[in-house]
């Protein structure tokens, strides 16, 4: 077992997975203190590194490309502090990082895992329900519903018609985008055949962020909502569209020649219902099913 204890958080690696805790210290951004431990399995990294600086350096993970539905949903624009795949290290502790980052290489090259993309997620995602307040409004999510409520610096054009809410199952996309100087940011959600280019500042289905403190809060509930949605990689399928998020991610195992397909999909099928992406019923059905086709 390798491990960093910093003020900017610890990690730790057994070997499957990394364990990663953000510190109380009071530089650490309030993303990460909200979205708290992450469990990162070996399988989801496609590598890791460590950049030293005079007074303090950084140790980053780079997961595989559609591992992890927070990295998705922001698309790369979490700025640094929220990013929580780094750890600033202080310079009397390069060298533990130094072991740490060739403990975990070591481990990848071992059990040989790919740095390819990945068509279903391997983090389940924050935790619901969870709610965020900033900009314009609030929004909360509980696994099943969206429901987005206006404060009173909301415009009265979008805020007539009250408390928006909206179910899973009518959600085609989440967007996040943080505010880039004297830009606006939101959190959209798409609705399902009912499009809109209406600015986010006057969209019903949108919370419009103004760059404050809590505004990267709201990239939680995008995260939340988009691992519940399709992989963006699953294959497509016309399955059952009350379930989006379940059914591409088990009929993709179907389209597949070969028996080693159908197995690798009950692995994957497994590390979704350990993570908590799917229920014990949910699992329970999926495994049925890719086992009749064998």
């Amino acid at each position: 077992m390798a491990e960093i204890l910093q003020k900017d958080g610890t990690w730790v690696f057994d070997g499957d997975a990394l364990r990663l805790t953000p510190g109380r210290d009071k530089n650490v951004s309030l993303l990460r203190k909200a979205l708290g431990e992450l469990v990162v399995p070996l399988g989801a990294l496609a590598g890791i590194s460590f950049e030293q600086g005079k007074k303090s350096g950084r140790v980053r993970l780079r997961l595989r490309d559609g591992a992890d539905p927070l990295l998705h949903a922001t698309g790369g624009r979490l700025t640094e502090p929220n990013d929580p795949y780094q750890l600033i290290v202080e310079s009397d502790r390069y060298g533990v990082a130094e072991y740490f980052v060739d403990e975990v290489r070591g481990a990848l090259l071992l059990d040989r895992v790919p740095a390819g993309p990945v068509d279903t997620y391997l983090l389940p995602g924050p935790s619901v329900p969870l709610s965020a307040s900033a900009g314009d409004g609030t929004a909360s999510f509980d696994g099943e519903q969206i429901r987005l409520e206006w404060n009173w610096k909301t415009e009265d054009a979008k805020s007539a018609a009250g408390t928006r809410v909206l179910a899973l199952t009518d959600i085609a996309a989440v967007e996040w985008h943080p505010a880039v100087g004297l830009e606006n940011g939101y959190l959209r959600f798409t609705v399902r055949h009912a499009p809109t280019k209406a600015p986010p500042k006057y969209d019903p289905n949108a919370v419009e962020l103004w760059g404050f403190r809590k505004d990267p809060l709201m990239a939680l509930v995008a995260a939340a909502v988009q691992a519940r949605l399709t992989h963006p990689a699953a294959a497509p399928t016309d399955a059952d569209p009350s379930r989006p998020d379940l059914p591409r991610q088990l009929t993709a195992a179907t389209t597949e020649d070969g028996h080693d397909a159908l197995l690798r999909r009950l692995r994957e099928l497994g590390e979704l219902h350990r993570t908590g992406v799917l229920t014990d019923e949910e699992f329970t059905m999926a495994k049925q099913a890719v086992l009749k086709h064998m």
